[in-house]
């Protein structure tokens, strides 16, 4: 017991930055349900709050490898925000200019012309700060006025743009069909049985890692730790798939939401161009004596952000079921903030996209909890100002001791 404790107070101890976020976010779960008389975990709210964190997560995760990059995209806000009047547009019929034809595109079509849209607003972007070597923090913020001033023109006629298209806004507000038969009456049978797929993956893929570790000879958790970790995590997994079954299921939101960490989860840490954005991020001049293109990793790196930035403002307009002249406001503020909350360093080179999440749903969580007691805006910005500001606090102090 005693070797048990020692080892896990050194791996909490040199892991403090992954693992806090996470105890964080368990300590703020349990103060606002405590506060709120339990109705902060209501499968109803915590459903709400998944669906509302939807789109900062993503564009979290986006921002998370800029970050990373030692670079800063402002522009995504209004980005996302021009993108979603842009697919409302193309949904209830877009008058050619210099023409009296008015084209209304199909949802399977007006979605992909945003995402290539948004992804090259991001190669744009990357254009300035890899080629004109213009500062990114610069280069964004034009792209944040640019963006802003398209939102309002694309918006000034009609001010919101109602989306009637009863497919598109099932992205933001439907869930997904149920299986025709249930072990559990009242559950939602497909959330729970992705659910357990869910587990039974991290399960094996945690196995399999620390395999290929132990072959090599690279360090890995304790034994103990490691079977504590698994069953931690999955515990948490089939408690929050048992609280969504238990209202409506799962949302295409939050679908949506796993897929892309899913995808950038693995592009980070599976592949080679992830090692690439991790290396740029460490130190770009040693990067490119290695042969890294660190202007190719600028390009993909902005680029997937662009993407990012339009799937966010799908899905908030989905959500909304109307593209509004407002649109994107501080949603790039939101994004930043959830990634360093999430464990990105401000340093560059160390952040992880599954951090990006928690980071989201910390903010998120702070403002339901707050709503629910009936706090005031004023306060709830100070709030959350001042956890940003102890997270990268955090994020110095720990740098400062690993160095």
């Amino acid at each position: 017991m005693d070797n048990f404790a020692k080892d896990l107070g050194k791996v909490l101890k040199d892991n403090i930055r992954e693992y806090g976020m996470f105890i964080a976010l368990f300590v703020i779960m349990i103060i606002f349900s405590l506060l709120t008389e339990g109705i902060f975990i209501s499968p109803r709210n915590i459903s709400n709050l998944l669906n509302q964190t939807g789109y900062i997560a993503v564009l979290a995760v986006g921002m998370t490898l800029v970050i990373v990059i030692r670079q800063i995209d402002l522009s995504v806000g209004f980005l996302a925000g021009f993108i979603g009047a842009a697919v409302a547009i193309l949904l209830t019929g877009w008058k050619v200019p210099f023409t009296e034809f008015v084209w209304k595109a199909p949802i399977f079509i007006a979605i992909p012309i945003v995402l290539v849209l948004g992804t090259l607003a991001g190669l744009v972007t990357a254009f300035f700060v890899a080629q004109m070597k213009i500062p990114s923090f610069v280069a964004s913020l034009a792209g944040w006025l640019i963006y802003r001033g398209a939102l309002l023109l694309a918006t000034e006629s009609t001010g919101t743009i109602i989306v009637p298209n009863e497919g598109f806004n099932a992205i933001g507000n439907g869930f997904i069909p149920d299986l025709p038969f249930t072990i559990f009456p009242e559950k939602h049978a497909l959330t729970l049985l992705i659910g357990v797929l869910a587990v039974a993956f991290y399960v094996y893929s945690e196995l399999n890692s620390r395999r290929q570790k132990q072959a090599y000879n690279f360090e890995v958790l304790p034994f103990s730790i490691f079977i504590l970790q698994l069953i931690f995590v999955s515990l948490l997994v089939l408690a929050i798939t048992w609280v969504l079954a238990s209202y409506n299921g799962m949302s295409w939101t939050v679908v949506i939401m796993l897929l892309v960490v899913g995808i950038y989860h693995f592009i980070t840490t599976q592949t080679v161009l992830g090692r690439h954005i991790y290396a740029v991020g460490g130190n770009p001049e040693a990067a490119e004596l290695s042969g890294i293109s660190v202007k190719k990793i600028i390009y993909v790196v902005f680029g997937s952000m662009g993407l990012l930035s339009a799937l966010s403002g799908i899905l908030f307009t989905s959500r909304l079921q109307s593209a509004t002249t407002t649109a994107g406001t501080l949603f790039e503020l939101d994004a930043i903030a959830a990634a360093y909350v999430g464990g990105v360093s401000a340093a560059g080179g160390v952040g992880k996209v599954t951090g990006s999440i928690i980071g989201a749903l910390v903010m998120l969580s702070l403002t339901s909890g707050m709503n629910l007691m009936g706090v005031g805006i004023a306060p709830q910005y100070i709030v959350r100002g001042l956890v940003l500001v102890a997270a990268v606090i955090f994020d110095v102090m720990t740098r400062s001791k690993n160095q």
